[in-house]
Order: C-alpha cells, then sequence, then structure tokens
C-alpha cells in the first residue's frame, strides 16, 4: 500500500481497537524493519493500493517510517511527470492549434434521424451527443474517448456524429478491429440510414479485388460518404476526397503501426475513439485532462446485469444451461477457441442434446459462409453456436442470452468483458458461464482474472475492470522505460496523481492542493462485520467515507450503503459525519481534531485572532475554551460529563468556519 506521508508499506490487517470505550477500525501497514503504522480508517484517503510493474509485487522495497527517502522518491517522480506533462501539453497544444472544420448547426435531417431511433435514450446518452455536436461546431479538431460499458449504446451515438458529418458534404471512417464487427457495423447502418441519401460501404478481408477496387475508386471522388472497414482502411491505397470525421472503435485492439498510420489520416480531423475497456495509456491521458472524455454509465431501459459464474467445466451443467436457455426460446454461444477441434467440439453437443440446430463460426471460414451463419442466427435458425473469439466485439443478437466459455482461464480480463457483453442485450435476464479444464490448477493471474469478471458484474463495469486489469498487469509498460522506474517508485495512483498536478501546472492552472485534516475522536466509528461481511468491501467503503467532501457525496453513498446493506448503524453514520466534519475543517484551515480523554484539541493551520476570539466569548463555549500560541496553534475544548465529542467538533467547527467567513 501507498501512504501519501509515509510511503510504501505492506498491508498487515484491519485491526479493532476500543479507546475509551469507542470502537474503531485500523488499517495496519508494516514497514522497512519493525516499524507499523496504524491508519484510522477515518484517513484512508490517504492511502491507496500499490500498483506497480507487476501488479502486486512482494518485491517491491519497503519504506522507513522516520526517513527521508520517500520524500525524495517522490520529488525525483514529481520531476518526471512534470518532464512528461511538458511532453504531452505540447502535442496537446500542437492539435489544437491546428485549424479543423467547423461543422454547422443540426440540419432539420439530424432531427428527422434522431427521432428514427426505436429506443428512449438514456440520459448519459444525451448528454454524451451534446458533447460529441459541441466539439464538431468548433473549428478545434475534436479528439475525444467515448467510454460506455458493452451494449450501452455507443454505436447509436457515434452515427449520430456521422449524420451531422454528412449533413454537411464530409465523409465518415469508421475503423474496427474485426471482420465481423465490420459487418455488423455495415449492416447497422444500413439500417439506420435506409430513409436517407447516404452512400455506405465497407472494406474488410471479405470483400473481392474487383469490389475494392471500385470502393476505393469512389471514396477517392467523394461518392461514399460513410466508410466501414477494418485495418485496410490504414493502406497506402486509401484516399478519400474530403474526409471530416474518423470514428476509432475498440482502440485497444490495433497495433502501433496502425495508430502511427491513424495519426497521418486523422491531422485535422475530428476523431472519436469509442472503447467500453480503455487501455490503460488512453486511460492515462484521459484522467490526466490531455484528452476529452466523455462516459455512459446509464444502461439502457429494461435491461438487467448478466449472471456470471465461474466453474469447473461439467458436461452436466453446461448441458442444464442450454436446455434451460432453448426451453424458453433463446439461443446460446458456446465458446470454443481452437479452430482445428471446433467442429469435433460442435459434433459433440449435437450428440449430448439430440435435436438442435448447431452451427459453427470461425475466422478461417470465408466471407460467405460466415456471413450466412451469422444471418441464420440473426433470424433464429440456429440455437448453439459454438464459436472462437470472433464474437468478442459488435456482434447484437438480442435473443442468444446464455454465453458457455471453455478455457476461460486463458482469455484476458478486458475480453472476458467484452465476450460477456454479447449477451444480456434484450429485457431477458442473461447468464455466462466461465469454465476452466477440471482438476486445472489456475495460476495467480488467471484467478484474479475470473474473480474480478465474476465480481464486476453489475452494469457499467468497463471502467472498474480496466482498472482491476491495470492492477493485475501492472503498469510499468504504460511509459517509456525511463518514466516507469519513476512509476515503480511511487506506484501508480501517486504517479497518476503527480502528473495529473504536472499538468495543470504546465497549463499555467494551480494544482488544486486539498487542504487535510485528521480526526481521531473516542466515538465508535466502524463497519462491523455483522453490517458489511466481505472485509474488500469493507476497505473500499472506508475508503469512499473518507473521500466524501460535500452533503451531496454523502447522500449519494448513504443511499447506496443502504440499498446495497440495509439500515446503517451508528459506528457508519458516525464514519460519514466524521468525513463530512474534516471536509468542513479543512476548508477553514482547521489541521487536526483530535480528542484526549475530557478534551478536545482543535490545531489551526492558519491563525486568525479574530475568529478565535469571538469563539471565545461566544456562550457555548466561554470559560472552557483554552488557546495556545506555538508553532501550530490550537484551541481545546473542555468536555462537559456525559458530552458527545463529535457534536461538540461539530458544533465548534461550524462555528469557527462562520466566524471566518464573516
Amino acid at each position: 500500500m501507498v501512504h501519501e506521508n509515509y510511503g510504501i508499506g505492506r498491508f498487515v490487517a484491519m485491526e479493532q481497537i476500543k479507546v475509551d470505550g469507542a470502537v474503531k477500525d485500523y488499517i495496519k501497514i508494516a514497514y522497512q524493519g519493525s516499524d507499523t503504522l496504524f491508519v484510522p480508517a477515518t484517513q484512508l484517503d490517504l492511502v491507496s493500493k500499490y500498483i506497480g510493474g507487476g501488479g502486486e509485487d512482494s518485491n517491491v522495497k519497503l519504506n522507513k517510517i522516520g526517513s527521508d527517502a520517500w520524500q525524495k522518491t517522490k520529488a525525483k517522480a514529481r520531476k518526471a511527470a512534470k518532464d512528461m506533462a511538458g511532453e504531452l501539453i505540447q502535442l496537446y497544444a500542437a492539435r489544437k492549434r491546428q485549424s479543423g472544420y467547423a461543422f454547422s448547426a443540426d440540419a432539420p435531417w439530424q432531427k428527422e434521424f434522431e427521432d428514427n431511433f426505436p429506443y428512449p435514450e438514456t440520459d448519459d446518452q444525451l448528454r454524451c451527443i451534446a458533447d460529441i455536436k459541441h466539439d464538431m461546431e468548433s473549428p478545434i479538431p475534436m479528439d475525444r474517448l467515448l467510454c460506455g460499458d458493452v451494449g450501452f449504446g455507443k454505436t447509436e451515438v457515434a452515427l449520430r456524429a456521422v449524420m451531422k458529418a454528412v449533413m454537411d458534404g464530409k465523409q465518415v471512417a469508421i475503423l474496427v478491429p474485426t471482420t465481423v464487427l465490420a459487418q455488423q457495423h455495415y449492416l447497422t447502418a444500413l439500417k439506420r440510414f435506409g430513409s436517407f441519401p447516404v452512400t455506405i460501404d465497407v472494406l474488410s478481408r471479405f470483400r473481392t479485388a474487383t469490389q475494392m477496387k471500385k470502393t476505393l475508386q469512389e471514396l477517392e471522388s467523394g461518392k461514399i460518404d460513410l466508410i466501414i472497414g477494418t485495418h485496410k482502411l490504414l493502406q497506402k491505397n486509401v484516399h478519400f476526397k474530403d474526409l471530416g470525421l474518423l470514428i476509432v472503435d475498440e482502440e485497444q485492439r490495433f497495433g502501433v503501426s496502425h495508430k502511427e498510420r491513424l495519426k497521418e489520416i486523422s491531422r485535422g480531423v475530428d476523431v472519436l475513439t469509442l472503447s467500453a475497456t480503455p487501455i490503460p495509456r488512453t486511460l492515462n491521458m484521459a484522467l490526466s485532462g490531455l484528452r476529452d472524455m466523455s462516459t455512459i454509465e446509464q444502461p439502457p431501459h429494461d435491461r438487467y446485469p448478466v449472471q456470471t459464474f465461474v466453474l469447473e467445466h461439467s458436461d452436466r451443467i453446461l448441458d442444464e444451461a442450454i436446455r434451460r436457455e432453448l426451453a424458453r426460446g433463446g439461443q446460446v454461444y458456446y465458446l470454443h477457441n481452437r479452430v482445428e477441434s471446433i467442429d469435433e467440439c460442435a459434433a459433440k453437443l449435437k450428440e449430448r442434446l439430440g435435436d438442435v440446430e448447431v452451427a459453427v463460426a470461425h475466422g478461417k471460414m470465408n466471407q460467405e459462409q460466415l456471413s450466412d451463419v451469422m444471418q441464420a442466427m440473426s433470424d433464429g435458425q440456429i440455437q448453439i453456436l459454438v464459436c472462437t473469439t470472433i464474437i468478442e466485439t459488435g456482434i447484437d443478437i438480442p435473443n442468444v442470452n446464455t454465453l458457455i466459455i471453455e478455457d476461460a482461464d486463458k482469455l484476458g480480463l478486458a475480453q472476458l468483458h467484452q465476450l460477456r457483453g454479447r449477451v444480456g442485450r434484450s429485457s431477458r435476464h442473461a447468464y455466462a458461464y466461465l469454465t476452466f479444464r477440471r482438476g486445472k490448477v489456475l495460476s495467480e493471474i488467471a484467478e484474479k482474472r475470473l474473480e474480478a469478471i465474476r465480481e464486476y458484474a453489475e452494469f457499467g463495469s468497463g471502467f472498474k475492470i480496466a482498472m482491476r486489469d491495470l492492477e493485475i498487469r501492472g503498469a510499468g509498460d504504460l511509459l517509456g522505460s525511463e518514466q516507469s522506474g519513476h512509476m515503480l517508485s511511487v506506484g501508480y495512483d501517486m504517479y497518476l496523481k503527480l502528473l495529473e498536478d504536472a499538468v495543470l501546472e504546465e497549463r499555467g492552472e494551480e494544482a488544486l492542493k486539498e487542504p487535510e485534516c485528521t480526526a481521531d475522536l473516542d466515538v465508535t466509528a466502524n463497519i462491523s462485520k455483522s453490517y458489511v461481511s466481505s472485509g474488500e468491501q469493507r476497505m473500499d467503503l472506508y475508503r469512499r467515507m473518507a473521500a466524501i467532501r460535500t452533503q451531496e457525496d454523502a447522500d449519494d453513498l448513504l443511499d447506496e450503503i443502504v440499498d446495497r446493506y440495509g439500515d446503517p448503524p451508528k459506528g457508519v453514520m458516525n464514519l460519514i459525519a466524521i468525513a463530512l466534519l474534516r471536509a468542513r475543517a479543512a476548508s477553514s484551515g482547521v489541521v487536526e481534531l483530535s480528542q484526549k480523554g475530557q478534551t478536545l484539541t482543535v490545531k489551526l493551520g492558519v491563525f486568525d485572532f479574530a475568529a478565535i476570539s469571538s469563539l471565545c466569548e461566544e456562550a457555548s463555549f466561554k470559560g472552557r475554551v483554552f488557546f495556545a500560541a506555538g508553532k501550530t496553534p490550537a484551541i481545546t475544548v473542555k468536555l462537559k460529563s456525559g458530552e458527545d465529542a463529535l457534536k461538540l467538533a461539530q458544533l465548534l467547527v461550524d462555528r469557527y468556519c462562520l466566524l471566518r467567513n464573516k
């Protein structure tokens, strides 16, 4: 773990300690030698999980409490972050200096096109559409990342941007990672633009040489408005008459050489990148404010999260799951990711299940075969599709609501999430069965992946999965080798924080240094095991409570807690109250609130003589408030017998804040 002030230590345990009748939780962190730090659960905003070169790396060097090594390490990392920020800002500024095309306001046909959408838009979709239109109407080239979980409606948002560009006579290119996805987008676009004069074509390995030649000619002459294609779009012989918008779907699937070519064709062009699980570098850029980002966090109406099971392979259990799906008129994806044995797998399934329609789909099939199979699946003529990861992106068949994956331990976390997104695209409950070979001992990383995919099954998990993937894989390959060393020395979270500050500084903006205030009061402030049984969930809640800064933050978190765990006990309410108290106190220059016996001490980072004098004269405090000057000025208050320390601290801080702001 990384403590902002003490550096890298090893998490030992969460311990409950009773002091003067009050029960509180502490996080025990071991440092170099025999050094140990107990961090109150109310101060977990100062602590983050260490993410480095190989995830949870046991060989990480621990810091020593009291040494200046951590401050020196932080200073070096800060300088490195500043250097990197300078380079990134230059790149960003260069793009901003480029003159792009300012698209016109929405044409009447735009409204008609949007009204033709058969489903109600979510508020998030509407907000993202507004963000994109605003960018497009600006003369500065757009560079926006649109993040949304699989099935959350990113495609429709993108198609509205396409319509806007075409209405101004500009061409649009949609770049996708797979042939199947290109075909899926092509069919979706044909359907959506069917009643409008928009010429659409596709470039993929499924096209003959003659078809490709004709498409390239029409693209160069401007006859094609929208071209959808795989990496073939990036070939040197592809020329546009007037490209106005480039949409990149699942950027993480393209290699370095592809991305270099992308840079060439996107100069001065509006770029919209779509991603369900943004790659760490992209995430880094977005989080650092160097790239505009819009997120769709709301699921479409009438959708349910996919119920996810991780289990040893069992024909009996899987056959049962298939029969249940078929009994309700649904269809099944059965993922067998080995082309050489896929036909044998399909034959065995048919043998076990009897009179069912089973078909096969994989990347080595030709265009006609694959198109026929996918069309038959879409039409409901096939009940079970035995396939490879070719279905990973873009396939949208709402009637398929059971997914079975063999050897799920061999697939990446983002990949598993994408695959699971192929089901649950209707108002029916959907199921995903992630299996591994019977008796197989899973590697630590494989276990973590499967645990994460099971844990993050709710809507909007794409972002969490991207971060968890980063945690598992480590972040050492994010940056150049020089930067990686600095990032490893402080951990990913701390480095990102330093980078964000450096970016603001390079822009001439002041880095927002949040004032801090610690609070250690003799009141019961803990989350009991009987209320939240999972240690990991308790830790997460502690961290989120410690990060509360406003009443709105507190209300939102409390609503979630009540929804998940029921009415909170007093210890939980006290934790939230302390978080709000810390935030309020910090905003007025209070750096510490502490209690020893019947004495409450308030240490001040900012000395305000007038406010302190007025406070001492107030009826509630007269005769029991004492002021001590010194290096850190402090106010002390004697508690009356039976007086609630938390309520007194709240009253004192509220009055002091008001007096300071008079």
